[in-house]
């Protein structure tokens, strides 16, 4: 083997062991954050209960939207999972990762419109007009996207499923 080639293979060796560090890192990072997420949503729930703070009805969003963002996370470490196992990147977590982030977000625009319906009920001009609009929009937007990724999630499986069907 000469020198060029030798030089090509520990490169290669000494940048694959980076990536897998930093995969490594990065995973302990989500893991922290995960967990945080997982305590926050937990101490949200617990003053509730225990009366410490006033009584919030949207308090249920709120640990909801807490425990989407922890789901959004964990997808995200399963997906660097996988990418240190099998050394290659799969497209199904990331539209998984998506499908959350677009519910995450509706539920965060029905709550706000809920809040401001509560505040504003006697108001009526051309500027709550123009943010019903945009709130509508946004929304038809987000169930549209919602449903690119599940059709984008149905057809990825499916193609995976007939490639294994063919090599059998």
């Amino acid at each position: 083997m000469n020198l060029e080639e030798r030089l090509r293979e520990q490169s290669s060796e000494y940048l694959h062991i980076v990536e897998v560090l930093l995969y490594v890192t990065v995973g302990a990072l989500l893991s922290a954050a995960a967990a945080g997420g997982v305590f926050q949503a937990g101490v949200l729930l617990w003053q509730n209960a225990s009366g410490t703070t006033p009584v919030n009805y949207g308090l249920g969003v709120l640990v909801l939207d807490q425990l989407l963002l922890v789901l959004m996370i964990v997808e995200l470490l399963h997906t660097v999972r996988i990418s240190i196992r099998s050394q290659a990147l799969t497209m199904e977590p990331f539209l998984i990762v998506g499908l959350i982030a677009s519910i995450r977000r509706v539920l965060v625009i029905t709550m706000q419109a809920a809040k401001i319906t509560e505040q504003g009920q006697g108001q009526v001009g051309e500027a709550a007009s123009a943010a019903f609009r945009n709130t509508m929009l946004e929304l038809g937007l987000l169930g549209f996207l919602i449903l690119v990724f599940v059709l984008a999630i149905y057809l990825l499986r499916r193609s995976s499923q007939a490639e294994e069907i063919l090599a059998q």
